[in-house]
């Protein structure tokens, strides 16, 4: 699933090219993953423009023109694609969005993601549950430790809570905790003070990484893009299993916890 990272390249990428153009042509493949009326949808959406594209935790929010918002969750499996209607990609698309003359953004693989249209104080209310961006004005190494202290349980199962911290998932949780020097399954009231501020730091730094890495996503945004999925070779644990630890020589396993999947690598890093 798309994490921040991924989400923020994004943001980034259509951010120069999709904004100010009117929307010309909007097609529907699959109902199921709007919140309208096809025909609705369709309607609201034709003629409007793109003035700015937000990322909240694993949402892009496109504001439009009138006030309105177009809010995605790309889910398991999602993928956009940005090009012209002959550079059409070969996967089935949901939805397609064409801006201008010629310029579709193809939103793929939303069997279990969604593209709503809100209105502005609708897409704030969806969201209001999230916590605080891990990278953002309202995060710092205090809060952060209080959010911390908060809480009981093991630093995969908190970092991948979305109520506490948003936009971190399975993949970024495991090189976070990889990064620290701790365990993702290190129980958080075991752990100094001096612990929580290596995991902050390590948040930060494996962050802002893979985002400039351009993340983990498998197909590029465009025909030119050469960033987006970059940050798959800068993963030192996830997915990694049976090789050899980058830090220490290790061998990678993985474990599985509430369901989810856990690397790491036992030589260096440490249980509390």
């Amino acid at each position: 699933m798309p994490e921040l990272p991924e989400m923020e390249n994004y943001r980034i990428q259509l951010s120069k090219h999709i904004l100010d153009l009117p929307i010309t042509e909007v097609v529907v493949n699959r109902e199921k993953s709007l919140n309208l009326d096809q025909e609705v949808f369709v309607n609201e959406l034709t003629g409007r423009q793109v003035i700015f594209v937000e990322r909240r935790a694993k949402h892009l929010l496109f504001h439009l023109d009138n006030g309105r918002r177009l809010i995605l969750h790309l889910m398991l499996g999602g993928l956009l694609y940005l090009g012209s209607k002959e550079d059409r990609p070969s996967r089935s698309t949901q939805i397609e969005i064409v801006f201008g003359d010629n310029l579709v953004l193809y939103f793929i693989g939303l069997r279990l993601g969604y593209l709503h249209l809100l209105s502005a104080k609708e897409a704030e209310d969806s969201l209001a549950h999230l916590g605080p961006e891990p990278l953002g004005r309202k995060m710092n190494e205090e809060i952060f430790v209080k959010l911390m202290r908060k809480r009981r349980g093991s630093i995969k199962t908190v970092l991948v809570n979305q109520d506490v911290i948003a936009g971190i998932g399975n993949c970024y949780a495991d090189e976070i905790a990889f990064a620290a020097g701790l365990r993702p399954t290190a129980k958080l009231q075991n752990m100094s003070e001096e612990d929580l501020l290596g995991l902050y730091r390590a948040m930060r730094e494996v962050l802002v990484e893979m985002t400039e890495g351009g993340g983990y996503m498998e197909m590029p945004l465009t025909s030119e893009d050469t960033l987006t999925g970059g940050a798959n070779d800068l993963c030192r644990v996830y997915d990694r299993e049976g090789e050899a630890c980058p830090r220490c020589g290790d061998q990678i396993v993985k474990t599985e916890m509430n369901g989810r999947k856990v690397f790491y690598s036992p030589g260096c890093q440490h249980d509390r």
